[in-house]
């Protein structure tokens, strides 16, 4: 660990917390409908849009509506990736002629990317084509984060709004979200990507010759537009199979740093809408100091763990730290950095592998989707999905203090308890089942590199991983197989979905109620005191459904590598 490391993590905070707050102020605008500075070129699209759909932005749903709403519309993007990667061979724009993708492989990919997880059990630049990177991909990829982003901003409308039965209009809030907040930054994203040596072409893959003499076919394409919606909607799916440890996907240390700020950028400023919206900005930087604490302990471990490397590599005179798996180009911090921003913020994208980190160094990186990726989480989900532990938190204070709990004006009763408790606990029966079957049957054993802890870690990692809609892999593990091509997919499809009914249903009954102005007995939620309530919260819910596993795993294996053994 060096003071330069620490400079670059300090700096990433600082740049994300400044950033915070003009952000939040325009989605806030864009939420509430109000004109923003893109409104002379975007509101006649805008507009454009509802009239061939047939959408009327001014009329709003009930939480049910809203949600039925949103599931049809995953249902067409199903549909869409599906239909483009089992017919692509049919289909233009496939200059290296791939064949046409396995129904089992589609089916996983298509419920990947419809979730915002984009696992994938394949490589991008030798199974699918351009037409299949875009249409099927990088355009779900704008489309599963607006609608995490809209959901959010349902969510907080329950708090915000009293004594009414509508949370907002799902196809106005995804257009809104598309046009005005995804696609002015991503086009000024893919401009600087491509400034940083990132391809951006529909021109056929490049042969070169070595200087062996070999022949080796070098794979480019329409790149830099694809990763900047990876980054900024915390999707993480690479148009390469080493995502962004490939060159072509993060050339340079700049691209590098500017990726990590824009996974973290649109989850952090959900924070201060929330604020802005309940009325009370301090809200929001309360709920920001949650997921920083969580976050800086989870940084600081995974850095000291990676730098220190472990007695075994000690012993064979390996100093200096363990950079198994790490692109010398971004070196120790940089990898520990973004291994821990891309768990915490449900993106997925890996610039090393996490497999080669130490055991404890790859645990910070389970734990955080172990946790429900809330740690800033995915652009929207993040945010839901703290507010669930917000709710259960201000639930222990109102039994400890012996009152009706209530949060920003609003009582929280037996209802919001029991839907956010539900939502919280499908996660650890979907990663925690699957991983109990993977592990005995035989197909699926057969799929494990490696024995022991760590295979053991690989499976429990690869399921926490698609229940979290998270997508990072731990690779030593053979996923494109049926068994993992279904249960993968039955994993996101649960960690999606699973989570968000609840949450609107919370979102619909808060909505109808009565604000209730604070008083004497009122828990102060903006303060150390919350936070710290949270915090504890969330790490006592998360330790008893996670610690059994990881004690299993990435613990039994740290203490036997310092013994000496290896797995």
């Amino acid at each position: 660990m060096t003071m330069i490391g620490w400079l670059q993590i300090i700096l990433f905070c600082v740049i994300i917390v400044a950033l915070a707050k003009p952000l939040g102020g325009y989605m806030t605008r864009v939420f509430n409908g109000e004109r923003t500075f893109m409104s002379p070129v975007l509101r006649p699209i805008e507009a454009a849009i509802y009239w061939v759909s047939g959408v009327d932005e001014r009329r709003e749903q009930h939480w049910l509506t809203y949600t039925v709403a949103m599931l049809l519309f995953h249902v067409g993007g199903f549909l869409i990736i599906y239909g483009v990667m089992r017919l692509q061979a049919m289909l233009p724009f496939n200059p290296a002629d791939q064949s046409a993708v396995a129904p089992d492989l589609s089916f996983n990919t298509a419920i990947s990317f419809i979730t915002n997880t984009n696992w994938q059990n394949y490589g991008g630049e030798s199974t699918v084509s351009y037409l299949v990177q875009m249409l099927g991909l990088t355009h779900q990829n704008f489309l599963s984060a607006a609608t995490g982003i809209a959901l959010a901003v349902a969510l907080i409308r329950g708090f915000s709004r009293a004594s009414v039965r509508t949370v907002g209009n799902f196809w106005g809030d995804v257009t809104r979200t598309t046009l005005y907040v995804l696609l002015p930054i991503c086009v000024v994203y893919t401009l600087f990507l491509v400034w940083q040596g990132i391809p951006q072409t529909l021109g056929a893959y490049v042969d070169a010759t070595t200087l062996e003499g070999a022949k080796q076919t070098i794979a480019v394409g329409p790149v830099a537009s694809q990763v900047a919606i990876k980054m900024l909607g915390t999707n993480g799916g690479g148009f390469f199979n080493a995502n962004a440890a490939h060159p072509f996907e993060n050339p340079t240390a700049l691209s590098n740093f500017v990726q990590m700020l824009s996974i973290f950028l649109i989850g952090a400023a959900m924070t201060n809408v929330f604020g802005r919206m309940v009325g009370n900005q301090r809200q929001g930087w309360a709920i920001l100091a949650v997921m920083g604490v969580l976050f800086i302990a989870g940084v600081a471990v995974t850095y000291w763990a990676e730098a220190n490397g472990t007695s075994i590599m000690h012993a064979l005179g390996l100093t200096g730290g363990n950079m198994e798996g790490k692109e010398v180009r971004f070196g120790i911090v940089a990898s520990s950095l973004f291994a821990v921003i891309t768990t915490a913020a449900s993106c997925g994208a890996v610039n090393a592998m996490h497999d080669s980190f130490t055991a404890l160094g790859g645990m910070i990186p389970l734990i955080n989707m172990q946790l429900g990726e809330i740690i800033i989480g995915g652009v929207g989900a993040g945010l839901y999905g703290m507010l669930l532990f917000v709710v259960l938190a201000i639930f222990v204070a109102g039994l400890m203090v012996g009152r009706t709990p209530e949060y920003v004006g609003k009582k929280i009763e037996a209802r919001e308890v029991k839907m956010a408790m539900l939502a919280i606990l499908v996660l650890p029966l979907m990663y925690l089942g699957w991983t109990a079957v993977g592990v005995v049957y035989p197909a699926a054993v057969a799929s494990m590199a490696n024995a022991g802890p760590h295979g053991f870690t690989e499976v429990l990692y690869a399921f926490t991983s698609a229940t979290g809609n998270n997508g990072s892999a731990f690779a030593g593990l053979t996923g494109n197989t049926f068994f993992y091509n279904l249960t993968l997919a039955s994993a996101m499809f649960v960690g999606r979905f699973f989570m968000i009914v609840p949450a609107m249903a919370i979102a619909g009954s808060l909505a109808a109620k009565k604000s209730i102005p604070p008083s004497a007995g009122t828990f102060p939620t903006t303060g150390g005191l919350f936070v710290g309530l949270v915090v504890g919260v969330i790490l006592i819910i998360g330790g008893l459904t996670f610690f059994p596993a990881l004690a299993l795993g990435p613990i039994v294996e740290h203490l036997a590598m310092n013994a000496g053994n290896v797995f």
